[in-house]
């Protein structure tokens, strides 16, 4: 009997396994404590102050606050409410009675009294012929309040032209358009007393004449 061939068997050869993963770059460690000490900083309280503005009005000087009229600064002040520091004007409105706290970096809500030549111009328009609108009452009424309100010397007088009846007689008018014409005539009328430092019988009496109005003060 012949022998039987034995097949070798080829052993395959073995691949390495290659390792694609790169290596991480090492990070480098930060002490973070000892950075953030350093940077750290002394946190100093200190007493917050109003927004800087240079001071316009003077002690004595008058103004003409809107919803008031004309007034006259008796003081500048400084107080500390909570942490701010506040500086002030104290504004007495003789008419009123009364006093205002107006902060300086809200004097943009005051002016200067008005000049001699604008006061002449206010006497022109109240010797002018009164443009009244064809609308209804409550619409003009809050338009006169605006105005009156506005602060603005112009406006003022245009209120007294249009709301003037020339007379002081009650059923001339309605209750609440007299109370509107007395509202701007005694503001037009007390600024006029400051700037052409008259007495206020004289004031009315030159308001009156332009106005054509009946020689007679008005009633309280």
């Amino acid at each position: 009997m012949g022998r039987k061939k034995i097949k070798k068997i080829k052993k395959k050869p073995k691949i390495k396994k290659i390792n694609l993963k790169s290596k991480k770059p090492e990070k480098k460690l930060i002490s973070t404590q000892k950075s953030s000490q350093l940077e750290e900083k002394v946190e100093i309280k200190k007493i917050k102050k109003q927004a800087t503005e240079k001071k316009i009005y003077n002690v004595n000087d008058h103004v003409v606050y809107p919803k008031h009229g004309v007034g006259k600064i008796i003081s500048v002040e400084k107080a500390k409410i909570g942490d701010i520091d506040i500086h002030f004007y104290k504004v007495h409105i003789e008419r009123d009675k009364l006093t205002l706290t107006i902060p300086i970096n809200q004097q943009s809500n005051l002016r200067h009294i008005c000049s001699v030549h604008q006061v002449n111009k206010c006497i022109s328009i109240l010797k002018s012929k009164p443009k009244v609108k064809r609308t209804m009452w409550s619409r003009r009424a809050q338009e006169y309040e605006h105005k009156i309100n506005s602060g603005k010397i112009y406006e003022l007088a245009e209120v007294v032209r249009d709301l003037n009846k020339n007379s002081n007689t009650i059923a001339d008018q309605s209750y609440s358009e007299r109370q509107l014409f007395e509202k701007a005539y005694d503001r037009l009328e007390g600024e006029l007393e400051v700037v052409l430092k008259v007495s206020p019988e004289d004031v009315k009496k030159k308001m009156n004449k332009a106005l054509n109005r009946e020689e007679k003060t008005l009633e309280a």
